[in-house]
C-alpha cells in the first residue's frame, strides 16, 4: 500500500511586548490581581473607541521584515464575532482581508536521527502575519458550577503568524517554532515565553496518499510547549493514520492535547465554516505605513511609521548570529545552534573567550558539557549560575598555564559551584592542587619516595 503523506500548518499567536494594550491605555502585566487591568474600552463599555497601539503596529513590521515577508503599505481592521464569557464586545477586532503582513519565509534547523553532527535546513513559507486583540480568560470552577471572568488580558496586542503547510512531523513543527521564537526574542517583538501564554500554537494536521489531494485536517488548539507541539502532531498523525487504516473516517474538529495522558481529545466539532459574520471595523481607519520614498515632506514623523527606518534597525537574527559564532570562533556549527538556544549562553561563552587564554574551541567544551549540564541538572539559568564567567575564565587560565591538571580543574569547578565566594587560586592554594613546576622540587619528592621504600625498590629492580 502507498504511505502515507503528513501534512502540518501551524498558527501562532504572539502576545507583543507593550507596556499597553492594542487598542486602549491599560497596563499590560503577567499575573496581576483578576480584573486589576482593564479599561472601559477592555470592557466594552457602549461609547468607548479603539485608539491604535504605534508600538504594536511597529512590532508587527519588524517580525514581518523579520520573516522576509511584504509589507502592506495599507492594512485594514475588521471585526470577527465570538459569543465568549470573556469576549465583552462578542467581536475580536482582527484583519480578516488585508493584514500588515503576507508572503513571508521563515528557514529552521533539525537534526537528522537526533544526531547534531547532522543537520538539515528547511524553509516553511508564512502565509500573514495580522494584528489582532487577545480575548480574556475563563476560569472553571467545577465545585460551585460557575465560570469566573478575568479580564485583564482582553485586549492585549497580538501577532498572528500564519504558516503554510509545509511540515510533515512534530520534530519540524517544533524547530520551526523554536526558530520562530529565538527571532521573536532577539527583536524584542514579543518575549515569547510559552509558560506564560505569550506564544500559543494551533496545529493543522491531515493525512493523505501520495497524488490524492490533502485529507480531513484536524487543528489542535492551545498547544503552550514546543515540546508538547511535538508530541501532539506526531500523535495526531498516528491517530488519523489508524483510524483511516481501520476503515473509519476523520472528522473536521477541534482537539486539545491531553499532556499527562499523552494524546489529542476532542474538544468542539466545526460544523462547517464557523460563522464569524465578518466586517470591516467601523471605528478604526485603514492602517497607513510609509517607506522612504512615499513619506510626504511634511510629515511629522511621530505620527506615521516609517518601514525602511525599522529596516535598518534590525538586529542581528539568530541564523547571522550563528554564523559569526562559527567564523570567529571557528567552533561546530552545531554547537553555536546549542549556544543560541540557551538564553544568555552566547554572551557567558563569548565573554569567558574575551578573559581566557585558552582557544575558544577548548572553551566551548567546559562550556557545554560542564557548565550547561550542571546548570540543566540543577533547573538553573545561565543568569542563576553560581560561576561566572569572570570564575569560569580564571579557572581556565590555571589550566592553561600549566598550573593546575585537567581533572584538578573538574574539582575546584565542584567546589566553585558550591557559590562560597572563594577564586579558583584560593580553592587550589587552599586544597594544595598546584602542579609542581620545580624540576628540583619534583626529584626530592620523587627520591624520598624511593629511600623509604628501599626494599620494594630493589624487588622492581630485579623483578
Amino acid at each position: 500500500l502507498a504511505p502515507w503523506i503528513p501534512v502540518v500548518g501551524l498558527e501562532i499567536h504572539a502576545q507583543i511586548s507593550s507596556n499597553s494594550k492594542l487598542f486602549s491605555g491599560s497596563q499590560v502585566q503577567f499575573a496581576a490581581p483578576p480584573n486589576s487591568l482593564v479599561s472601559f474600552f477592555d470592557a466594552s463599555l457602549p461609547g468607548t473607541l479603539p485608539v491604535l497601539n504605534r508600538r504594536c503596529v511597529e512590532a508587527a513590521v519588524m517580525t514581518g521584515l523579520a520573516l522576509n515577508c511584504s509589507i502592506n503599505k495599507k492594512s485594514l481592521f475588521d471585526r470577527k464575532h465570538y459569543f465568549y464569557a470573556d469576549l465583552p464586545a462578542g467581536y475580536q477586532i482582527t484583519q480578516q482581508r488585508v493584514p500588515i503582513a503576507v508572503n513571508g519565509s521563515l528557514s529552521y534547523t533539525l537534526c537528522i536521527d537526533n544526531k547534531m553532527s547532522q543537520m538539515v535546513t528547511k524553509t516553511v513559507r508564512i502565509k500573514q502575519i495580522q494584528l489582532e486583540q487577545d480575548s480574556g480568560k475563563s476560569l472553571h470552577d467545577d465545585s460551585r458550577c460557575q465560570t469566573l471572568v478575568d479580564l485583564n488580558r482582553a485586549g492585549v496586542g497580538l501577532m498572528e503568524v500564519v504558516m503554510e503547510p509545509d511540515m510533515c512531523c512534530g520534530e519540524e513543527a517544533a524547530a520551526a517554532v523554536r526558530e520562530l521564537q529565538l527571532i521573536l526574542q532577539t527583536l524584542g517583538s514579543s518575549q515569547a515565553v510559552m509558560a506564560e501564554g505569550q506564544l500559543r500554537v494551533d496545529a493543522n494536521v491531515s493525512v493523505h496518499h501520495p497524488g490524492e489531494p490533502y485529507g480531513v485536517r484536524t487543528e489542535v488548539k492551545n498547544i503552550n510547549s514546543i515540546r508538547f507541539l511535538a508530541k501532539a502532531v506526531d500523535y495526531e498523525i498516528r491517530r488519523q493514520i489508524e483510524e483511516l487504516e481501520n476503515g473509519g473516517t476523520i472528522l473536521n474538529e477541534t482537539r486539545a492535547f491531553d499532556s499527562k495522558l499523552g494524546c489529542t481529545v476532542p474538544m468542539r466539532d466545526k460544523e462547517g465554516k464557523q460563522d464569524y459574520r465578518f466586517m470591516p471595523e467601523p471605528n478604526l481607519p485603514p492602517l497607513i505605513l510609509y517607506d522612504a520614498k512615499s513619506l510626504p515632506a511634511n510629515m511629522n514623523h511621530q505620527q506615521v511609521i516609517n518601514i525602511d527606518w525599522i529596516h535598518e534597525r534590525l538586529p542581528d537574527l539568530p541564523s547571522v548570529k550563528r554564523e559569526k559564532l562559527v567564523e570567529q570562533y571557528g567552533i561546530l556549527p552545531e554547537h553555536s545552534f546549542t549556544l543560541l538556544n540557551e538564553d544568555g549562553l552566547a554572551e557567558f561563552f563569548e565573554s569567558v573567550v574575551k578573559q581566557t587564554q585558552m582557544k575558544p574551541k577548548k572553551v566551548i567544551g567546559w562550556i557545554l558539557n560542564d557548565l550547561l549540564s550542571y546548570l540543566k541538572q540543577h533547573s538553573l539559568t545561565v543568569k542563576e549560575s553560581p560561576v561566572s564567567s569572570f570564575l569560569l575564565a580564571d579557572l581556565l587560565n590555571l589550566l592553561e598555564k600549566k598550573e593546575i591538571s585537567s581533572t584538578v580543574a573538574k574539582r575546584v569547578l565542584a567546589e566553585l559551584w558550591k557559590g562560597e565566594g572563594k577564586t579558583p587560586l584560593e580553592i587550589v592554594k587552599e586544597q594544595k592542587l598546584e602542579l609542581l613546576q620545580d624540576q628540583k622540587e619534583l626529584e626530592q619528592i620523587c627520591q624520598a619516595v624511593i629511600d623509604g621504600q628501599e626494599n620494594e625498590v630493589i624487588m622492581m629492580v630485579l623483578g
